[in-house]
């Protein structure tokens, strides 16, 4: 366990580097203007992410990771059992802990109950790096208890959950940044990983559009199982972020009103799971 330290160190340096570096993009080529106090929308946002950092370092004081060397040091799980190099069980590691984190992503949005904590996500009524982070407590338990529990099945090593977990928490505030790329770097970026026009989509109002792009790395999931949508429907300027039951700044963008969300009573969309649709 003496690895933890340099774990938590290399997660907060690439963190704070990619956040950085993500805001100064956006101010300097944003793709849509805001429109909610910005000071104030960010301070509840990363107030958040720090809670949500303090609670699961409590609840779950080992982390993937840590999970992942009590793995190998014990022999638990299939990588270990079928002692595969290095190299490749860290590469399958990425890959398959990413198609898990696609298939929870959807589990969230289909189960009413699970919806009711992720539409915290959803109800932010600006679209931006900070949302990428933006998520109830809960939800982030849930999540690491589930990353925790295929690792140990899976007997990931612990070089390959941490550059999962460095990737997709890099990965999520890229493509939830409010940045314009040029529309040839966007498609080809795109036939690999998630960019932030193909993630927007799943930021609309409209929950034919909520209801797709569900990746948050790789593209591939929503390819291969008709969840992808090219583009909104009234375009990336056009289009409504957030969810139709929250558009008050002081129900969606104060971190108390956050985690009171899940707990709220709301009409249509913010009250019920939504099956992913099926495109061919």
């Amino acid at each position: 366990m003496d690895n933890l330290p340099s774990e938590t160190i290399i997660r907060l340096a690439c963190f704070l580097g990619v956040l950085v570096l993500m805001a100064l993009a956006e101010w300097c080529a944003p793709r849509r203007t805001t429109t909610t106090d910005q000071p104030a929308r960010w301070f509840n946002n990363l107030a958040l992410v720090m809670l949500n950092s303090v609670v699961v370092r409590i609840a779950l004081p080992m982390g993937a990771v840590g999970v992942a060397l009590i793995a190998e040091a014990h022999g638990w799980g299939v990588f270990n059992m079928l002692q595969l190099p290095i190299w490749l069980a860290a590469l399958l590691t990425v890959i398959l802990l990413d198609f898990v984190i696609y298939l929870q992503h959807v589990l969230f949005h289909a189960v009413p109950v699970l919806w009711r904590l992720h539409r915290v996500h959803h109800a932010d009524l600006d679209f931006d790096v900070t949302t990428g982070l933006r998520f109830h407590t809960i939800e982030i338990v849930i999540s690491m208890s589930i990353k925790i529990a295929f690792v140990t099945v899976l007997g990931a090593p612990a070089i390959g959950v941490l550059i999962f977990e460095v990737l997709l928490n890099a990965t999520a505030m890229f493509n939830h940044s409010n940045v314009r790329l040029p529309g040839w770097l966007d498609a080809v970026v795109r036939l690999i990983f998630v960019t932030p026009d193909m993630h927007r989509v799943h930021h609309s109002a409209d929950p034919r559009e909520t209801n797709s792009n569900y990746g948050f790395n790789l593209a591939w999931w929503d390819y291969l199982l008709g969840t992808y949508l090219a583009q909104p429907a009234l375009g990336h300027d056009g289009m409504t972020i957030g969810l139709e039951d929250f558009r008050d700044e002081q129900q969606a963008e104060r971190i108390g009103a956050m985690l009171a969300m899940p707990f709220l009573p709301s009409a249509s969309h913010g009250d019920v799971g939504q099956a992913p649709p099926v495109r061919s």
